[in-house]
């Protein structure tokens, strides 16, 4: 099994990268970009073939290690 997992910063919370990302895009002169924000991919290899127990080892492995829950959303596929 694959987990396919992203993690955004939530709403209200600065991104500086994203500010830095959207002033390039604008510095290349492309027009009507809004607001930039970026985040992050993760793709696992799981050797778990049980869904319920694959879940709980990616809420496990995003909770304790991939993401900072207290500024930071995650979501996840397994398949």
């Amino acid at each position: 099994m694959k987990a396919r997992i992203k993690i955004t910063l939530k709403n209200g919370v600065l991104d500086p990268q994203g500010k830095a990302i959207e002033g390039a895009i604008k510095g290349l002169g492309i027009a009507g970009v809004g607001d930039v924000r970026q985040g992050k991919y993760i793709e696992v290899d799981l050797s778990e073939s049980d869904p319920d127990k694959a879940k709980a080892m990616v809420e496990q492995m995003c909770k304790d290690l991939l993401a900072n829950t207290v500024i930071e959303n995650y979501s996840y596929e397994i398949g």
